[in-house]
């Protein structure tokens, strides 16, 4: 896998998971919504276009084409209920809790750790000296 497909891949990876970890501080503050979710907006806008570039990050080719689909659904789901949520007039932490518990999330946010591992250890297999 080329280094700028890599790059590519963990920079929307990273993007996606600091919005994550935004929204669970989000959610905890009990916010009603009203006047004051312009940042869990500009996160959320932020994770919304890194999902909608995600699958072109991840190579079509074995043996990363099946997973590719696989991580490309799971985006789809997740950046429909993400721009669900962008459509509120309103961005309550109690919505924000639920979108966190969204399995289509969970299961993207796994997809993301899985192939974040695998592209280090690649990384280092690659760049250790032969023996």
């Amino acid at each position: 896998m080329g280094t700028d497909l890599a790059a590519d891949l963990s920079r929307h990876c990273d993007l996606i998971e600091e919005c994550y970890e935004f929204m669970l501080a989000y959610a905890g503050q009990g916010l009603p919504g009203p006047g004051g979710d312009g940042q869990i907006r500009d996160f959320l806008t932020r994770a919304a276009a890194a999902l909608e570039a995600l699958e072109a990050a991840i190579p079509a080719v074995e043996p990363y084409l099946a997973f590719r689909e696989v991580t490309a659904r799971d985006a789809r789901d997740s950046l429909a209920a993400v721009k669900l949520v962008l459509a509120q007039p309103a961005i309550s932490s109690q919505l924000i809790d639920n979108l966190n518990a969204s399995i289509h999330l969970r299961a993207l946010l796994t997809d993301l750790f899985l192939i974040d591992e695998i592209l280090k250890n690649r990384a280092r297999v690659t760049s250790s000296p032969s023996s």
